[in-house]
């Protein structure tokens, strides 16, 4: 369960750490949290900005609505959460 829990933050971390960043004027990454490979932000910024705009910050709600939106997903972003395990 911890792994599932560290993999959603770690998730939804990089698909919406670098967005939030510049809206709040804040640095994109706490020290020591990881926020993803630059490739994988790109992966998966469109659809959560096009899917799930309402959830961020709720890092928990974004990635249920990406699950959410599993089918429309596109399929950089899918295998993203593959990858993540979710």
């Amino acid at each position: 369960m911890h792994a599932r829990i560290s993999a959603a933050v770690l998730l939804i971390q990089l698909i919406s750490g670098t967005a939030l960043a510049v809206e709040n004027n804040q640095p994109a990454s706490a020290p020591g949290l990881f926020q993803g490979t630059a490739e994988e932000q790109a992966a998966c910024s469109p659809d959560a900005n096009k899917f799930c705009r309402d959830a961020i910050p709720d890092t928990f709600r974004v990635l249920a609505c990406l699950q959410d939106h599993r089918k429309e997903l596109r399929k950089v972003c899918l295998k993203v959460l593959e990858d993540h395990g979710q």
